[in-house]
């Protein structure tokens, strides 16, 4: 059974923040925060992270097609319940040679109706700014009928950067935290107008 993310007007919408690098050094759960911080200050959105690190998914481990919903195994049943009980997703993941890691798709592919109907904001980074991950990211969020928002913050770093010199977002990164807003106001708008419909 999947479970449903609430409509109750009282309580503020869950946003679960997905961090899409899981590398044993990585820049996302530093990135993910920022992107939390700025979030927090620019809406009262009830923001959680999610570390995919977190969530061992092995691959194609389920029997069934994923927009059945009848999981057969405990990993899936719990991430199919967290997922659903969101009201909407931020994705922040780097970019890998133009693409996006594999967990993060494999995260994605193990779910369907879970995703469906929501919106998602999708913030990438690496050398080249991540927007060639961002838009094959983006066809796949469609593809399981999310709603992607119109901006998607893409943050250049540098070689120093991500050979894991120091890197200070507040600072470097006044343009692309005006994005994250920009992206953030158009997640809270489609969030508005799924409750005002219901």
């Amino acid at each position: 059974m999947i479970h449903t993310s609430s409509s109750d007007p009282n309580t503020p919408p869950t946003v679960l923040v997905i961090i899409g690098s899981i590398r044993a050094v990585r820049r996302c759960p530093q990135i993910a925060s920022w992107v939390v911080d700025i979030a927090e200050k620019s809406s009262s959105l009830n923001y959680e992270l999610v570390d995919l690190a977190d969530w061992p998914l092995p691959m194609t481990d389920e029997p069934g097609i994923p927009a059945q919903g009848s999981y057969t195994q405990p990993h899936t049943h719990a991430w199919s319940r967290k997922i659903a009980a969101a009201n909407a997703f931020i994705f922040v993941t780097p970019q890998y040679n133009w693409g996006y890691p594999a967990p993060l798709k494999n995260a994605i592919d193990h779910l369907y109706k879970e995703w469906e109907g929501k919106p998602a904001v999708i913030v990438t980074y690496g050398g080249h700014g991540g927007t060639k991950c961002a838009a094959q990211l983006r066809q796949v969020a469609e593809a399981v009928e999310m709603r992607p928002t119109p901006t998607m913050p893409a943050i250049t770093l540098t070689r120093q950067m991500i050979t894991g010199g120091p890197i200070d977002l507040e600072n470097d990164f006044k343009a692309e935290a005006e994005l994250i807003r920009k992206a953030i106001s158009e997640l809270s708008a489609e969030l508005e107008q799924t409750r005002s419909t219901k």
